[in-house]
C-alpha cells in the first residue's frame, strides 16, 4: 500500500520528535502492509511552519536511516498546508510543496470547526494555477458534517478529498465513522490515508480501513482507493465517479 498522508518526519511538527520514533513508525507502517509513505508535515496551521528545503532534507535523511536499518519503506516529500489567502502565490514561488514534488496534487487543510468563506474561490484559483487540490480529512470538519452540500460543490467543481483510515474504522467516534462512510457512498472522497502521527494514539490503521471498505463496498472500491494512491504518486488523474449529494436526513441521523 501507499500512504499519501503521514507525519513521520522527526522533529518537524506534532509527529515523532526524534529519528528513533520515526523509525518505529516506519516499522509499524511496514507491518500494516505499507511500502511507500508521503511525509506531509503541517504548514501554516497557526503552530507550524515547514518549508520545502527542510522537508526534502529530512526526507533524504530518513530514507538513509531506514535503508541502514533494513526497513523497506520509501519516504516521499509532501506537505499539509492550512488554507490561507496566499496559497497560490506560495505555490508559484515554491514555498508550498506538492505531494511527491512533481505530482501537481496539493493538500489543503481546513480548520476543524468551520469552512472559510473563500474556500471555494481558493480551490478554484489553485486549479487555475495548474494544481489539483485535495481537501484532507473533510469527515472531521464540523461544518461539513452539518452542511455536506458544501463538499459536494467543491468535488463537483474538481477538488479531490482524502479521508483518514482511522475515521473509516471508527477510531474518531461513531459520528465521524458514519460520515466517512457516507462520503464513500456518495463518491465524495478519492483517497484513504493514515494521517499517522505516532505508533500509539495516531497509528496507521490502513489495512483495517481497506478491509472494512472491501466488506462494505466490495473489492473494486478497495482497489480504486489503492490505485488512486499510486496514480497520485505518479502525477496521473485520479479515478473519480460522479459525486452525489448526501441527503439531509442521513446527516440528522448522526446526532
Amino acid at each position: 500500500m501507499i500512504d499519501v498522508h503521514s507525519h513521520i518526519l522527526p522533529n518537524m511538527d506534532d509527529g515523532p520528535q526524534n529519528v528513533e520514533e520515526s523509525k518505529n513508525m516506519a516499522k509499524a507502517a511496514m507491518n500494516d502492509g505499507i511500502h511507500t509513505i508521503i511525509a506531509t508535515p503541517h504548514h501554516q496551521n497557526g503552530t507550524y511552519l515547514t518549508y520545502p528545503d527542510s522537508i526534502r532534507k529530512s526526507v533524504s535523511n530518513l530514507n538513509q536511516v531506514l535503508e541502514e536499518a533494513n526497513v523497506p519503506i520509501t519516504i516521499l516529500p509532501g506537505q499539509e498546508t492550512r488554507i490561507n489567502g496566499d496559497m497560490v502565490t506560495d505555490l508559484q514561488q515554491g514555498n508550498i510543496l506538492p505531494l511527491n514534488e512533481t505530482s501537481g496534487y496539493v493538500f489543503v487543510e481546513l480548520p476543524s470547526d468551520h469552512v472559510p468563506r473563500y474556500t471555494g474561490q481558493m480551490l478554484f484559483d489553485i486549479q487555475v494555477a495548474g494544481y489539483k487540490p485535495i481537501i484532507v480529512h473533510p469527515e472531521r470538519n464540523s461544518e461539513l458534517i452539518q452542511h455536506p452540500d458544501q463538499l459536494y460543490i467543491f468535488v463537483k467543481n474538481g477538488t479531490f478529498t482524502q479521508v483518514t483510515a482511522a475515521s473509516v474504522c471508527g477510531k474518531f467516534g461513531k459520528k465521524i465513522r458514519k460520515f466517512s462512510h457516507q462520503l464513500i457512498e456518495a463518491n465524495l472522497t478519492h483517497l484513504i490515508s493514515s494521517d499517522a502521527h505516532n505508533t500509539s494514539t495516531r497509528n496507521f490503521c490502513m489495512r483495517e480501513a481497506y478491509e472494512e471498505i472491501e466488506r462494505e463496498y466490495g473489492i473494486s472500491a478497495k482497489y480504486t482507493f489503492s490505485e488512486n494512491a499510486e496514480l497520485l504518486v505518479e502525477g496521473k488523474v485520479l479515478a473519480m465517479d460522479v459525486p452525489e449529494r448526501i441527503k439531509k436526513r442521513k446527516i440528522l441521523g448522526l446526532f
